[in-house]
């Protein structure tokens, strides 16, 4: 798939992982989507960035996690695009919670946030792309989908059902649509910002890198599985090697 004048929505866009991805795609000389729930500013900074540098965005705010408000969203890109080509659905949020205070309003928070989210946006966006002969749609995951993580216990079981959906839908939606999912490891986003250098050392010293993934290298892929056209339903690590270490 070639970028250039592609529509392509960034969920959770303006911050983190989500702006790396929004200024590479950005580059690639798409037209970017940049979603967002709280941070105007961060968002429409960015997009007057990416116009600066020549490109095209606009931000759109909604909660992704209430359906109502995607429905909303993509009848605005509809009306400024008409259509839909990738959709990075990058918005979540991990909480650390010890595993004996987790309740009901955990469990439903986090599978709110990072998949429900997930399934209602790659609803709207597979229904334009159907309509309109083909797309792409890129889960962005975690390796705590995969190997688990304790601290985040609610989040990693959230994490783990996208990983699910992400094969599920690649077969329901394939060859029309190609659904695939990057699993980034420890990347250096605000999540990391309390750690000490003691902690931040033994953490990296789990891969085999010893360095955190940068946001960068996540957006990277993302454009890696955009452009394939024989990559579908599958997970792609971008951990520094952790996964092999475990």
């Amino acid at each position: 798939m070639i970028f250039k004048d592609k529509i392509v929505l960034v969920t959770g866009g303006s911050q983190g992982i989500g702006k790396a991805v929004s200024l590479m795609f950005a580059a690639e000389h798409s037209k970017v989507v940049i979603n967002y729930s709280n941070s105007s500013e961060d968002a429409e900074k960015l997009v007057s960035d990416i116009k600066s540098d020549g490109g095209e965005a606009i931000a759109i705010k909604a909660d992704v996690s209430n359906p109502t408000e995607v429905k909303e969203m993509f009848l605005k890109i509809v009306e400024k695009y008409e259509k839909i080509d990738i959709l990075i659905n990058n918005a979540g949020l991990a909480k650390k919670v010890s595993f004996f205070d987790i309740t009901q309003e955990n469990l439903i928070s986090e599978f709110k946030l990072n998949i429900f989210s997930m399934v209602y946006c790659a609803q709207e966006a597979a229904k334009l792309m159907l309509k309109n002969g083909g797309g792409r749609i890129v889960n962005i995951s975690s390796i705590c989908g995969i190997s688990g993580c304790g601290s985040v216990l609610p989040f990693s079981m959230a994490r783990s059902g996208l990983n699910s959906f992400t094969k599920s839908l690649s077969k329901t939606l394939a060859p029309i649509i190609l659904v695939n999912t990057i699993a980034p490891g420890f990347t250096k986003t605000r999540f990391w910002d309390d750690m000490n250098t003691k902690d931040e050392t033994e953490l990296l010293a789990t891969t085999l890198t010893k360095k955190w993934v940068s946001p960068e290298d996540v957006a990277e892929a993302c454009l890696m599985v955009a452009k394939n056209d024989s990559m579908s339903g599958q997970i792609i690590a971008v951990d520094g090697g952790y996964l092999t270490t475990i």
